[in-house]
């Protein structure tokens, strides 16, 4: 046997064939319903002239299809591709060529975008519509382009487990949000991606595991029902779907984000672990909680226990408010990306200071943060310096296709292999660090670096704010000034300079705003990661208000 996602999944099958997998709306499927359905959709693939290390599709929202569909690739040894569902054509068209896909299992909803890609791509040639879990009476053709529905695929294929060996060195590729540049596919090995992502090192201890103590897990009695609220398409949900799926634990999936299903989900099953993406998630779910609460008739979430956020800011005003309303519960913020995979986790102590500086978090294993050089810092000499986060141990073997941008995120620094994509940390005591966001983004003002997330959670503190992000735009003094783009709470309103009143109790005059837009809505993804070259765009199409005066002769 090898350390591969299949057999990881294959465990806990025969561990515990009869718990329940997956839940999406009032369905749930058990694990041996899984590897059923998953079986014969690898075997159709093959069927298809699919073989080891082709690359397959996948593009849908959330649904019980969408896991089938993944664990069905994984098992022939081909290929993962996730597919951005709110793509339109041209993004689509680049994905399907830089990721040379051969075959593609889409919601039936997506066939007219379908049809018009498919001509453009050669090596395209199987196509497998599955039913779409929003809107299940789609009746879009498929024909057209040589597709076939999903129950037609399965019908008469073996649900016989009979797909051979696989190996430790298959690759699970994750394409990146594209949130500054074309998306990049980041290639890991099955056993790499399981050490950092699916749970194959303890993520509080550090210690290793081995293959089958996962689904050792999965054969004791009350298993987690856990809530992943981000979409599959996404490295994070589907590193946390895979991490419990290895573990038989229960994921529930939904396939929108919205606050009132949410508490309904959570009420309903007695979810015991939420996964969500800082302020766009937890913000409007909180505010949802608390409108209930005020009616009399609050949401029964007593089963809830575990918060965790990961990729983008869980400001200290909202963490607060989840704080209080669940004094039980433990709160943690995770630290990684599709390019290192798990990095470290902050657990926020009740009786201690939210840091308003950005999270603060414990280092995992093979976590280090490098100087100018690249030479990995002593953390126990190194308090208050910053630098680049890194991990070194099991790392992705690169970007596909991209030996340039793979040279300048995989480093090798004394023989060590390290991931560096480019997120600062400051480093604190007891072995901690600040995270301070993705240096692309810093804003170098005459001189002085200013962290977009850290101006951002201060921002976020103001009454008017519902939601902000902060960008460098050109100046001609500075080089770059700092800008802010905010989206307010209804009915309210801001200035200029009554918001820099308001910052300067928490940050110094260079990190101040110099220029405010206001927007309808923040851009961000489908998972809440913030668009700040689109939020540059906003400011520089809109931007009114000047450079605000100097004090003191130094830059405001």
């Amino acid at each position: 046997m090898a350390i591969n996602i299949a057999d990881l999944f294959e465990h806990a099958v025969d561990a515990a064939p009869d718990n329940r997998a997956v839940k999406v709306g009032d369905r749930a499927v058990t694990y041996a319903d899984l590897e059923v359905a998953s079986n014969k959709l690898a075997h159709y693939l093959q069927s298809q002239g699919v073989q080891p290390g082709d690359h397959v599709a996948i593009y849908a929202k959330n649904s019980i299809e969408h896991v089938v569909a993944v664990l069905a690739i994984v098992k022939i040894r081909a290929v993962n591709i996730n597919v951005n569902y709110r793509y339109v054509e041209g993004e689509l068209n680049y994905l399907f060529d830089n990721a040379d896909v051969v075959a593609l299992i889409h919601e039936r909803s997506y066939a007219p975008l379908v049809a018009k890609c498919a001509p453009n791509h050669e090596k395209l040639t199987t196509f497998v519509a599955i039913p779409d879990v929003i809107t299940p009476d789609s009746q879009e053709d498929v024909s057209s382009y040589g597709g076939v529905l999903l129950a037609d695929a399965l019908a008469g294929q073996s649900a016989e487990r009979d797909f051979g060996e696989r190996s430790p060195d298959d690759l699970h590729i994750i394409y990146t949000g594209g949130t500054t540049g074309f998306p990049k596919g980041v290639m890991w090995r099955h056993e790499d991606f399981w050490r950092v992502l699916g749970g194959g090192i303890d993520f509080y201890t550090g210690e290793p595991l081995s293959e089958y103590d996962q689904s050792e897990q999965a054969k004791q009695d009350g298993r987690m029902i856990t809530f992943p609220l981000s979409p599959l398409m996404h490295g994070g949900a589907q590193a946390g779907l895979l991490m419990h799926l290895f573990a038989g634990h229960l994921t529930i999936l939904e396939p929108k984000f919205d606050p009132v299903r949410t508490w309904e989900v959570v009420e309903q099953d007695k979810v015991q672990l939420i996964f969500m993406t800082g302020d766009a998630m937890a913000r409007p779910l909180i505010e949802e909680y608390e409108r209930k609460a005020a009616t009399g008739t609050p949401y029964d979430a007593s089963s809830l226990f575990v918060v965790s956020s990961s990729a983008a800011i869980f400001s200290p005003q909202v963490k607060e408010r989840w704080m209080a309303t669940f004094p039980d519960a433990i709160f943690s913020d995770s630290v990684g990306a599709s390019e290192t995979g798990f990095q470290g986790m902050g657990m926020q102590e009740k009786d201690k200071k939210i840091s308003s500086d950005g999270p603060v978090v414990g280092l995992g294993p093979n976590s280090v943060v490098l100087d100018e050089q690249n030479r990995p810092m002593d953390l126990a000499t190194s308090i208050g310096k910053i630098g680049r986060l890194a991990r070194g141990g099991s790392v992705p073997v690169g970007y596909y296709k991209d030996p340039e941008k793979s040279a300048a995120t995989f480093l090798e620094v004394d023989g060590q292999r390290y991931s560096v994509p480019g997120d600062f940390a400051r480093i604190e005591d007891e072995g901690k660090v600040t995270l301070l966001g993705r240096g692309s983004n810093c804003v170098n003002t005459g001189g002085e670096k200013v962290y977009p997330e850290e101006v951002e959670m201060a921002i976020k503190g103001h009454p008017a704010v519902y939601d902000c992000l902060v960008v460098g735009i050109p100046d001609e003094k500075y080089g770059q000034a700092v800008a802010a783009v905010v989206e307010l709470r209804e009915g309210a309103s801001i200035e200029l300079e009554e918001l820099r009143e308001f910052l300067r109790a928490s940050l110094s005059g260079y990190k101040l705003p110099r220029a405010l837009t206001v927007v309808p809505e923040i851009p961000r993804n489908a998972t809440g990661k913030a668009q700040y070259p689109r939020a540059k765009e906003m400011v520089l199409a809109t931007q009114t208000a000047g450079p605000a005066k100097n004090e003191e002769g130094a830059l405001a």
